[in-house]
């Protein structure tokens, strides 16, 4: 089973930190002595993973014990940031950073890591370098990069593309170019699950990058202001809207969800020749699609370069990691005893091999031996390749913004690609509130 985008971003939806601490039920608070507490997600392959980890660090550390509690997404959501709210935060704090790592930072409500990083430099310099972005905040790293990489990847289908006697896109003309040649036949050129809003998001997130350079997006998060006006931003909005106009993804997209994976089936049954979705999608098209990826069928690629575009080809978009944060209201024992486990039981051999196992690629450098023997270790080397040697990995752009600003952008999407608003009204309801 593979791990879904819904899976890994079940923080997205904002949930107002000053909640009853009623909704925190019977959990425990901020830890017992001599241990510390820990809260993550349930649901498999990914919690046996999760507490696999936290087993064997406890029995390698008798006295230096973790209590860990699950819960499922929408409880968690819930949970954590009334815990958080109300000082009873668990000692580790599970999540995607971004944003909401932000705003747990400027409220002083989760530890600053910088020293410790700065004592622990062998143990950074092993992880994914992008894998630092989204834990970081002004300058400081609050939380711990863990667990996987999750990049977004331009999927195709090669028979589809035999059928027609094309050739995957090299460039943004390509991809226009392509748009009338799988139409003629009755091929969408792209599946999309436009219903669940976020889908449509990873086509601007990879326009915005390759034509203006990662900088575009990064001045929005900063607040900077008229960020989204910036004419790159102009341009990246108006070539999405060109291949929407031009016919480019499948007829009814609006309505189509992701979460159902809708989307995927088309790909996989040759109803719509390519598709952009997570490193996830692998692992979906390989349990439901027969013998699609057994038989090669499958192709992916990275998202690819637009003419005159200043963006570097080896940026990508995605989830960089998972993050674990401290909360500042633990007990110096509780925060000794995170930080060894953050030392010593996060990312060793058998939970980075067990991740490998179910189809992630660990955000640890130097798994390519393991990677080269799993089965499928062409599209997980792949991965590892593009995560590894990424210059910019660019947060989901609905974690990296404050979450009113990510609902914001979710819902002025959806208005774009059913071409309801013009870049320029776009442009100005997203500064509206992401401007300093």
């Amino acid at each position: 089973m593979a791990l879904s985008r819904r899976t890994l971003l079940g923080l997205a939806a904002a949930v107002p930190a000053s909640a009853a601490l009623a909704a925190c039920g019977g959990s425990s608070g901020p830890g017992t002595s001599g241990g510390a507490t820990y809260w993550y997600l349930n649901g498999q392959p990914q919690e046996s993973v999760r507490s696999g980890a936290v087993k064997a660090f406890n029995k390698a550390h008798p006295d230096d014990q973790i209590e860990d509690t699950t819960f499922q997404n929408d409880a968690y959501k819930t949970k954590i940031k009334t815990a958080i709210g109300a000082g009873k935060a668990p000692t580790i704090i599970w999540g995607w950073g971004g944003g909401t790592l932000r705003a747990y930072a400027e409220a002083g409500q989760v530890e600053d890591l910088t020293s410790w990083f700065g004592e622990h430099a062998d143990l950074k310099k092993s992880l994914f370098p992008s894998s630092f972005g989204a834990a970081t905040v002004d300058g400081k790293i609050y939380a711990m990069p863990c667990e996987t990489v999750q990049p977004i990847i331009l999927y195709y289908n090669r028979k589809v593309f035999d059928q027609v006697g094309a050739k995957p896109p090299e460039s943004w003309d390509d991809i226009m170019a392509l748009v009338p040649k799988f139409n003629k036949k009755g091929i969408a050129p792209f599946a999309l699950g436009g219903q669940s809003r976020w889908t449509n998001m990873m086509w601007l997130e990879f326009l915005f990058d390759r034509i203006g350079g990662s900088e575009v997006f990064q001045a929005a998060i900063e607040g900077e202001k008229n960020a989204w006006s910036h004419p790159d931003a102009i341009k990246a909005l108006t070539k999405l809207q060109e291949l929407v106009k031009a016919g480019g993804f499948v007829k009814g997209f609006s309505s189509i969800t992701a979460d159902s994976n809708a989307d995927q089936a088309l790909l996989y049954t040759g109803r719509a020749a390519m598709m952009l979705h997570g490193a996830w999608s692998y692992g979906i098209q390989q349990a439901d699609g027969g013998d699609f990826v057994s038989s090669g069928s499958l192709g992916y690629m990275t998202f690819p370069p637009v003419e005159g575009g200043k963006g570097d080809l080896s940026d990508t978009v995605g989830n960089p990691a998972q993050y674990l944060s401290i909360s500042s209201k633990a007990s110096a024992e509780e925060k000794k005893v995170a930080k060894e486990y953050f030392a010593k039981g996060v990312l060793q051999e058998e939970e980075v091999k067990q991740w490998i196992g179910n189809g992630s690629v660990p955000i640890k450098l130097g798994t390519e031996k393991l990677l080269a023997a799993s089965d499928n270790a062409d599209f997980l080397q792949f991965t590892y390749d593009i995560a590894s040697k990424a210059k910019v990995f660019v947060q989901s752009w609905d974690q990296a913004l404050s979450p009113t600003a990510a609902e914001t952008l979710l819902d002025n999407i959806v208005k774009l690609f059913q071409l309801s608003i013009s870049p320029k009204q776009f442009a100005s309801n997203l500064n509206a509130v992401t401007n300093a």
